[in-house]
């Protein structure tokens, strides 16, 4: 058995499997085996999986216990669709309030980004860095958002991001990663640090647009149109 952990390290851990694909979408959770992972008590797991559920990475369901939270086509639409304004919103709303320390922190967290990226397109695989680059990509987008004073608006956007990324990020999608990445990344950082609004904010929907599927195909078809092109 593993040695015990807390809670707070719990939930981080098993939040990172999901948003990572350790826990593809659709798993099933199993208690006992989770229980062996963390060297928890099984109320303490609960607890853990009902935060979880919460902020939508997680379903319950009687008789069947608890699951990541499954991929569908209409959600990945709704995700992305609701992610762009969230994203459009506070990058407007740090332009108009961030200064020159933001304006630092957000060169530093694209400039991290950018050597991880490159790096991946140099050796052609994600798999090894899919952590790192993971953690990378957060940085950014919430550095992006970090001026917008609204405290509300970064905690709603962090949910709706980690339910996005669960989504996006699998190993049959190339973990959510697209070469396309590395060149928007860097048109979204110069339109943010020109104090351009109209143009961030395009920038921001392009970068994420290509995930948003017509309502009306069938998911099998949605995911399998859309496996080679969707990037995060």
């Amino acid at each position: 058995m593993a040695a015990k952990i807390d809670t707070p390290a719990i939930y981080e851990s098993m939040r990172h499997k999901l948003v990572t694909a350790v826990f593809p979408p659709g798993q099933k959770l199993k208690p006992a085996v989770l229980i062996g992972d963390y060297g928890c008590s099984i109320n303490t797991l609960r607890e853990v999986l009902l935060r979880l559920s919460a902020v939508g990475l997680v379903t319950f369901e009687d008789q069947r216990g608890f699951r990541a939270c499954a991929a569908s086509a209409r959600r990945q639409h709704d995700l992305t669709r609701f992610r762009i304004l969230l994203e459009q919103e506070g990058a407007t709303h740090s332009i108009r309030n961030g200064g020159l320390e933001w304006e630092a922190r957000l060169t530093a967290a694209h400039h991290k980004l950018w050597h991880i990226e490159s790096h991946i397109a140099d050796q052609g695989e994600i798999a090894p860095m899919v952590d790192l680059w993971c953690a990378a990509e957060w940085e950014f987008h919430d550095t992006l958002m970090s001026a917008c004073d609204s405290a509300l608006l970064r905690q709603t956007f962090a949910q709706i991001y980690d339910q996005f990324r669960q989504q996006m990020v699998t190993r049959e999608n190339n973990f959510g990663y697209f070469s396309g990445n590395l060149q928007e990344h860097a048109d979204i950082v110069a339109a943010a640090l020109d104090r351009d609004e109209p143009l961030v904010r395009r920038r921001i929907h392009d970068h994420l647009s290509r995930n948003l599927i017509t309502i009306g195909v069938s998911d099998a078809t949605a995911q399998s149109r859309f496996s080679s092109t969707a990037g995060a």
